[in-house]
C-alpha cells in the first residue's frame, strides 16, 4: 500500500475525484450544444454523431491497455500523461473548429481519458487502508456516476453565457489545474515487469473498439451496412483471439479467468447495466424535455440536477450497507431500482408535467447510487494489488461499453418508431416540408415554425409519435435492467463472500515466476518508500510487489 499521511490521502482523493468528474462530464457536455455546433461549423448529422462518439470509442478501446501501462510505468505518470492529452485536445477546438478537427481532437481527449480513469481509481485503492478504502472507492464511483449529470448542467449554464466554445475553454482550464496538481501526489508502480503483452493489447483494442464502433455506426446508418457488419466480425474474431492469447500468456494483459470470481463478474455485469440504462436515459430524457416539453438547454439540464443528491449520498454509504447485507442484495436492489425508474418514466406523454419526470428519475438515481460503488469495489477487490490498474480499466471499459449499448438501444428504438409511424402523417404535409417532417421530430418543429398555425396539427401528431418512441425505448431499457437484476439475484455472492484480491491466478499461469514482496523502507513487506526527491513532488510513493502485464 502507498503510505501517505491522512492529509495527503485527502488531497489525492480530491485530485482523483475532480479528474474523473471532468473526463466523465465531457462525455455528456456536448449533448445540449450540438445544435449550436451544427450551425456554427456546418457539421452534418453524421459528423455531429462522431464529434460526440469519437471520445467514447477511443476511451473504450484503449482503457484496458492504459490501465496496464499504469501498473507497469506508474499510475501517477499515466494520470499526468492522460491529463496532458485531455487538456491540450480540449483547448485546441478554440482555434481548430472544423468538423474534421473536432472529431480528431475528441478522439485524442478520449485517449487521455483512457489514461485518467483507471489511474485515479488504482491510486486510491493503493493509497487507502482497508478500513477507509470502501469510502474512497464509493466517492470515486459516485463522482463518476454524477459526472454525466454535471456535464449536462454545466454545459447548459455555459451556453447561457457564451458560445459552445466555452465548454472546451472551461474543461481545458480545469484540466490544466488537475494536471499541475497531479505532480504533487505520490507514485505507485509494480516492482517487477513481465513480458509486455502486445498481442493482448492489440486484440483488446480491436475487440472493444470494434463492438463500440458497430453499435455507434449501426445505430446511425443501419446494422446491415457492409462496413458495420465488418466491424462486428472484427470485434468477435478479436475477442476470441484475445481470450486465446490471455489464456496462454505468462503475463497476460488481463487474465480472463478472473471472470470466474463471482465478485469480479458480478461487479462487471452490474456496472455495464448501470451505464447502459443511465446513458440511454440521458439521450432520451434530454430530447423529451427539449423537444416535447419545450425546455431550453439550461432548463433541461437543471431538470436532471436533482439526480445528483441520491447518487452521491447512497454512493458514500453503500459500501457500509454492503458490509451488512452483502453484494447480492445491494446489486439486485440497485439495478432493480433503476429498472423501476425506467418503467415509470415510460408512462410520460406530451401532457406530462415535471413532477412526472422528477420522482422516477430520483428512483433511478437512488438505484444507481446504491449499486455503483459496491460494483466497482467488487471488481477491484477481486484482483491482486499489482493489477489494480487493469482492474480499474475493466471497470471503466464495462462502463463505456454499457453506455454505447444503451445509447444504441435507445436511439435505434426511438428512430425506428418515429420513422414507421410518421408515414401516416405525411399525406397531410406539403411536398416541400415532407423531408424535414419525415427526417426527425426536430425537423417537424422547424417546419411548424416556418409554416405557422396551419401546421400545428402536423407538429402535434409528430410530437405524439416521438413521445411514444421515447416510451418504447424506456420500456426496453427498463426490461434490460430488470433482466440484469434477475441474473444478479442468482450469480451475485451473498454476505459470506470473501474477496479474492490476495489470491492471484498464478497457479493457472504458464511460466509464472513471481517472487515475494519487495521489502519496504521500514523493514516490513510491501511497498518501497521513496523520498520527495525520488518522486519529484515531495510525496510518498510506492512500488507494488508483483509484475504488471504490459
Amino acid at each position: 500500500m502507498l503510505e501517505l499521511s491522512a492529509g495527503r490521502r485527502r488531497w489525492l482523493l480530491f485530485v482523483s475525484l475532480v479528474a474523473v468528474s471532468i473526463v466523465v462530464a465531457t462525455m455528456s457536455a456536448l449533448y445540449t450544444s450540438l445544435p449550436d455546433i451544427a450551425v456554427a461549423i456546418g457539421a452534418t448529422q453524421a459528423e455531429l454523431t462522431w464529434i460526440v462518439d469519437s471520445y467514447t470509442l477511443a476511451l473504450a478501446a484503449l482503457v484496458l491497455t492504459a490501465g496496464a501501462l499504469g501498473d507497469r510505468f506508474g499510475r501517477r505518470a499515466t494520470l499526468i500523461v492522460g491529463m496532458a492529452l485531455f487538456t491540450v485536445s480540449s483547448a485546441l477546438p478554440l482555434w481548430l473548429d472544423s468538423p474534421t478537427w473536432l472529431i480528431a481532437l475528441r478522439a485524442v481527449a478520449g485517449l487521455g481519458a483512457a489514461f485518467v480513469m483507471p489511474s485515479t481509481l488504482s491510486l486510491l485503492t493503493a493509497s487507502f487502508p482497508a478500513d477507509r478504502r470502501g469510502m474512497a472507492v464509493g466517492m470515486w464511483a459516485g463522482f463518476a456516476g454524477i459526472g454525466g449529470i454535471v456535464g449536462l448542467v454545466g454545459s447548459g449554464l455555459m451556453l447561457q453565457v457564451w458560445s459552445w466554445k466555452s465548454i472546451f475553454l472551461v474543461y481545458s482550464v480545469i484540466g490544466l489545474l488537475v494536471l499541475l496538481a497531479a505532480f504533487t501526489i505520490g507514485e505507485s508502480v509494480a516492482a517487477r515487469h513481465g513480458r509486455p503483452d502486445v498481442a493482448g493489447a492489440i486484440f483488446s483494442a480491436l475487440a472493444v473498439g470494434g463492438v463500440v464502433f458497430w453499435l455507434i455506426e449501426g445505430a446511425q446508418t443501419g446494422f446491415g451496412e457492409p462496413f458495420v457488419v465488418v466491424a462486428l466480425v472484427v470485434a468477435v474474431v478479436s475477442l476470441v483471439a484475445f481470450i486465446g492469447v490471455e489464456l496462454r500468456a505468462s503475463d497476460p494483459l488481463l487474465d480472463v479467468r478472473y471472470f470466474r470470481r463471482r465478485g469480479f463478474s458480478t461487479g462487471s455485469v452490474s456496472v455495464a447495466m448501470q451505464f447502459l440504462v443511465i446513458f440511454g436515459l440521458f439521450l432520451l430524457i434530454v430530447q423529451y424535455l427539449q423537444l416535447v416539453q419545450g425546455y431550453d438547454a439550461l432548463g433541461a439540464s437543471m431538470a436532471l440536477a436533482p439526480m445528483v443528491v441520491p447518487v452521491m449520498v447512497l454512493s458514500v454509504i453503500a459500501p457500509r450497507i454492503t458490509d451488512v447485507v452483502g453484494l447480492r442484495v445491494v446489486s439486485v436492489a440497485g439495478v432493480g431500482g433503476i429498472a423501476v425508474g425506467m418503467l415509470l418514466l415510460s408512462r410520460l406523454t406530451v401532457d406530462s408535467g415535471y413532477w412526472d419526470v422528477l420522482w422516477p428519475l430520483c428512483i433511478a438515481a437512488a438505484g444507481l447510487g446504491l449499486s455503483t460503488a459496491p460494483a466497482t469495489s467488487a471488481i477491484v477487490s477481486d484482483i491482486p494489488a499489482d493489477e489494480q490498474g487493469v482492474a480499474a480499466a475493466v471497470n471503466d471499459a464495462m462502463r463505456e461499453i454499457g453506455a454505447a449499448i444503451g445509447i444504441a438501444i435507445g436511439g435505434s428504438i426511438l428512430a425506428g418508431r418515429y420513422a414507421s409511424d410518421i408515414v401516416e402523417v405525411l399525406p397531410g404535409v406539403p411536398e416541400a416540408g415532407r423531408p424535414a417532417v419525415e427526417g426527425s421530430f426536430a425537423g417537424a418543429i422547424e417546419f411548424g415554425n416556418a409554416a405557422g398555425p396551419a401546421a400545428r396539427p402536423i407538429v402535434d401528431a409528430a410530437a405524439e409519435i416521438f413521445a411514444a418512441g421515447i416510451s418504447d425505448s424506456l420500456v426496453a431499457l427498463g426490461l434490460v435492467a430488470a433482466g440484469a437484476a434477475v441474473l444478479l439475484l442468482f450469480v451475485a455472492p451473498g454476505r459470506g463472500y470473501v474477496p479474492q484480491g490476495d489470491v492471484p491466478m498464478g497457479d493457472d499461469r504458464q511460466g509464472d515466476d513471481r517472487q515475494g514482496d519487495v521489502p519496504r523502507g521500514d523493514g516490513q513487506e510491501g511497498d518501497v518508500q521513496r523520498s520527495g526527491a525520488d518522486t519529484g513532488a515531495g510525496a510518498d510513493a510506492s512500488v507494488d510487489s508483483a509484475p504488471s502485464q504490459l
